[in-house]
């Protein structure tokens, strides 16, 4: 006999989902704006994905924890004060590809306190 569960995994989808990018600042840190709310959280590790004609190249695939500041706002702990701006090309040759922002991991710190006891005092 073969064991069937219950669910299946027809369609996975992993989130956070991958956002698009509207914005980058030339700062230390660095603030990075997305086109939709990116309903992310503190310490959540992304990577900057721009295509080429976007500027920024020295972003592309850097990847750090951020830091929420608003809605469609969060920073991270790079210093791109001397990098080439960011621009949003005035046309888009096919295929088209937006500057994206991409979810990868979260820290292990917040990984540890979902297992953790946080009781002060020992479960018995």
């Amino acid at each position: 006999m073969t064991y069937t569960p219950s669910y299946s995994f027809k369609k996975p989808v992993f989130g956070p989902a991958m956002r698009v990018i509207a914005g980058i600042s030339n700062a230390s840190p660095v603030v990075i704006t997305t086109t939709l709310v990116h309903q992310y959280i503190n310490n959540l590790i992304v990577r900057i994905d721009i295509p080429t004609g976007f500027g920024m190249e020295n972003l592309n695939g850097q990847f750090a924890p951020i830091t929420i500041l608003s809605p469609t706002t969060f920073s991270m702990p790079i210093d791109t004060t001397t990098f080439n701006p960011f621009v949003l090309p005035a046309t888009f040759p096919p295929p088209h590809q937006d500057a994206q922002v991409v979810p990868i991991a979260e820290t292990n710190e917040r990984l540890r306190g979902a297992v953790q006891n946080k009781l002060p005092y020992p479960a018995t």
